[in-house]
């Protein structure tokens, strides 16, 4: 009997030298690259508090663009600074000022 791992290396160098016989190539990816998004779990709470916190986004922005820091946005809308900031890093908001 054949030992199964010698199949499964003997299949996987066929299909190599099928792909690279179509004139296909390596493609490289730098480290730290890759289609998944940043460390964001998905689970439905998680989006549920995203969510919410995109509602509260373009009233940040407003005030980003009006000059406020972060602290006395934060103090407006009535929300701690660490929530703001998160908010505004999820939506590309810069802030004038210290962060």
């Amino acid at each position: 009997m054949p030992n199964p791992r010698d199949s499964i290396v003997a299949n996987l160098n066929k299909q190599l030298d099928q792909y690279f016989g179509a004139g296909h190539g390596v493609q490289e990816i730098p480290s730290g690259v890759s289609g998944e998004r940043e460390a964001m779990f998905g689970t439905s709470h998680s989006n549920k508090l995203r969510v919410e916190r995109d509602k509260l986004a373009p009233r940040l922005k407003k005030l980003a663009e009006a000059g406020k820091t972060v602290i006395e946005a934060a103090k407006e809308m009535g929300m701690e600074s660490k929530r703001a900031r998160l908010i505004a890093r999820e939506n590309n908001i810069k802030f004038p000022g210290p962060p």
